[in-house]
Order: structure tokens, then sequence, then C-alpha cells
């Protein structure tokens, strides 16, 4: 059975802190002020980069990705502590905010954490490898796959109607993208460090 400690030292404490946040923001609806806007951005509204990753289209957006997100945790739950994984998560929402700028200039509004999730399952899949855990072969190939799918065919019409939008699949690739460099640079500080000691 899953016990989730939400000592201060967890991640799930982190975790709760962001279902509260995308929770909030939105019932709030702070859409206008906040979401992932292309020109808003080029014109200064830099926060945008990272807060559209905490909004959502509908309640069905809002509930799989927060859902992915506990779910990812529990996978992944032996290589974060608190003050990690609020780090990798503004790390990766950064990265896709300016993934998506530079590298998809057609894409002009994106909400959500599907992005940034690909990222942080990609970036425990790997962890996963280093410990010696054969599994994470087999999730690293399933995100590579999954991801390699939806740029070639797209989304499923079944999840564009539920969450009342177009899925962004290059936010899932950026993300993936943000992962594997994201944990490509933890790996190398780790062993710098130790070759320093």
């Amino acid at each position: 059975m899953l016990k989730l400690n939400l000592g201060a030292n967890r991640p799930y404490g982190v975790a709760l802190l962001i279902t509260l946040v995308c929770v909030s923001l939105f019932y709030l609806q702070l859409d206008a002020e906040l979401a992932y806007q292309r020109n808003l951005i080029i014109d200064g509204q830099w926060w945008r980069l990272v807060s559209g990753n905490l909004l959502h289209t509908n309640a069905w957006h809002l509930y799989m990705n927060l859902a992915g997100l506990w779910v990812i945790l529990a996978l992944h739950e032996q290589h974060y502590q608190a003050k990690g994984l609020s780090l990798v998560f503004f790390i990766l929402c950064l990265m896709q905010g300016l993934g998506l700028l530079v590298f998809f200039p057609s894409l002009i509004g994106y909400v959500g954490l599907s992005g940034m999730l690909h990222g942080l399952f990609t970036y425990g899949a790997v962890l996963d490898i280093r410990r010696g855990l054969k599994s994470g072969y087999l999730l690293l190939l399933g995100v590579f796959l999954k991801v390699a799918y939806e740029q070639y065919f797209g989304a499923s019409l079944e999840m564009t109607q539920l969450i009342d939008a177009r899925v962004a699949t290059e936010a899932h690739l950026v993300g993936l993208l943000s992962g594997l460099i994201c944990v490509g640079v933890f790996i190398a500080y780790k062993r710098l460090g130790r070759e320093h000691l």
C-alpha cells in the first residue's frame, strides 16, 4: 500500500502545493492574465512562460494532469526531495515555455501541465536506469514511442473532445526533450561533484 509522506522534505508536499495552485487558478479563471500567449510573451509578459503550465481548459484537463503528476511522483518518489522537485518543476515549466516560444512560433496559446509531466516522467525514467532498474528502460521507451506517435499521427479525437481543445503535442515533445536535458545536467553535476571531492 502506498503511504504518502507529506513531511517537509518529501515530494508530496510540493505536489499538494502544485495541486492547490492549479485548482485555485482554475476556479479563479485567470487565463487572460496567466496563459501562455506568444504575442504577449514577446511583448514582455515573461511570467506566462511558466504560469501557462498551471492553467487548464476544463475540469477534465485539470484532473487528468493532476492525476498524472501524482502517479509520476508515486513512480519516482525515491528520486526527489521537496527542494529538488520544486527546482526541477520550475525549470521544466520554464523550458516548456521557452521551447514552445523558440521552436513552435505557430503555437499562439497553450495551457496545461502535460508538457512538463512528459519532462518529469522522462527525468524519473532516466534516474531509474541509473539506479539499475530495468523498468526505467521500458518507461523511457514508452514515452519516446508515445511522443513519436503523436508527432506523426496527432492526438486522439477522444482526448481533444475531452479537454475541449486541440492537444498541443508539440508541448509533449518539448517536455520530453527538456526532461532529457535536465537529467543530463543533473547527472553531469553529480559526476563533477564526485570528481572534486
